[in-house]
């Protein structure tokens, strides 16, 4: 049995890494629009060997998606269109128009929607290692609409990455990942575009930068071709998300503005309840 990895990148090649070691599959195909990723990922080992879309879909049993989401919404149902008796299983960190788009199509039953809640802010095959999913959860979206043999692989290959399974429906996912995900991404990048504006007229900010500027800032590293499809796919989630931290930032701002800093231990006390879910 066959997989094929579409995306060879931080989420595709970490699979492909650990599917490698537990030897669940006979091959590792990879599919990559960029040359660079292709030779990057067979001289990485990554892949045994790289393919055209069409041809890998024929060669697999398996076809992960593991790209931006926007181009996801173009693939899924071109790959549907396809497949015989192959399982899809679309990675992507929005799920609502995707699985609106295919809702309708013959093939539905072999489509598992999943979502990994693992990554690093960094991308590309290089950026790929063998334990990113140890421990963590995979999230199955709508997985009552999947082919209960096409959802029985797709956990199966859950195990193999040691994750652990949780199911919500799309709204739920899409509301969630936009308050857990989405808006540290978006917070993280205005930081560091706050930070570079003045670094241009002030100069010498990042020599006093420590740990806690790097563990804030962390997620700014991360790709634009991949947000900026997941911003827009969320866009209502992460609008609604987006103007409640706003709000919090201007309660903070007129304590601070005001000099009521009793009120301001408050609000950072209150903070500190985040302890309790994130340890």
């Amino acid at each position: 049995m066959n997989i094929a990895i579409v995306g060879i990148g931080l989420i595709g090649g970490s699979a492909a890494i650990r599917l490698r070691e537990t030897k669940m599959f006979d091959k590792i195909i990879g599919v990559d629009k960029s040359e660079g990723n292709q030779k990057k990922a067979l001289q990485l080992n990554i892949v045994d060997e790289i393919l055209p879309l069409e041809e890998a879909i024929k060669s697999a049993k398996v076809i992960i998606l593991t790209v931006p989401v926007d181009v996801i919404m173009s693939l899924a149902p071109y790959i549907l269109d396809q497949i015989d008796d192959q399982v899809v299983i679309d990675m992507g960190s929005t799920k609502i128009n995707i699985l609106n788009l295919i809702a309708d199509h013959p093939k539905r039953g072999r489509y598992v929607a999943a979502h990994p809640m693992a990554g690093t802010e960094y991308s590309g095959p290089e950026a790929a290692i063998p334990n990113l999913f140890q421990g963590k959860n995979m999230v199955y979206v709508e997985a009552f609409k999947s082919d209960e043999d096409a959802f029985d692989l797709a956990d199966a290959i859950t195990d193999q990455l040691e994750m652990k399974s949780l199911f919500m429906n799309a709204e739920e996912h899409d509301m969630h990942t936009a308050y857990v995900s989405h808006i540290s991404h978006l917070t993280s990048f205005a930081l560091a575009l706050t930070v570079l504006e003045k670094e241009k007229s002030q100069g010498r900010i990042f020599e006093l930068a420590g740990s806690g500027f790097e563990s804030t800032v962390r997620l700014a590293k991360s790709s634009p071709d991949m947000w900026t499809p997941i911003f827009k796919q969320n866009r209502e989630n992460v609008l609604e998300v987006l103007e409640e931290h706003i709000k919090q930032l201007q309660k903070l701002h007129k304590k601070l503005e005001n000099e009521e800093y009793d009120e301001l231990h408050k609000l950072i006390k209150k903070s500190n309840k985040i302890k309790r879910i994130i340890k």
